[in-house]
């Protein structure tokens, strides 16, 4: 019986790092595409400030 719950255990772990893998990625995922669309919103403001100074002159 021992070797039985040893494998439950075993295989309740391997679910969670899985789990908490899966998490990881997903997070990391989202912040590579926050940065992605930081940048392209700061080089919209760029872009408009750069016009706005041309339309000034």
């Amino acid at each position: 019986m021992e070797s039985v719950d040893f494998l439950k255990t075993i295989d309740r772990e391997t679910r969670g790092a899985k789990t908490n893998s899966k998490k990881r990625k997903w997070r990391e995922i989202e912040a590579i595409q926050e940065n992605y669309r930081l940048k392209k919103e700061l080089c919209d403001m760029d872009m408009e400030f750069a016009q706005e100074l041309e339309r000034a002159r």
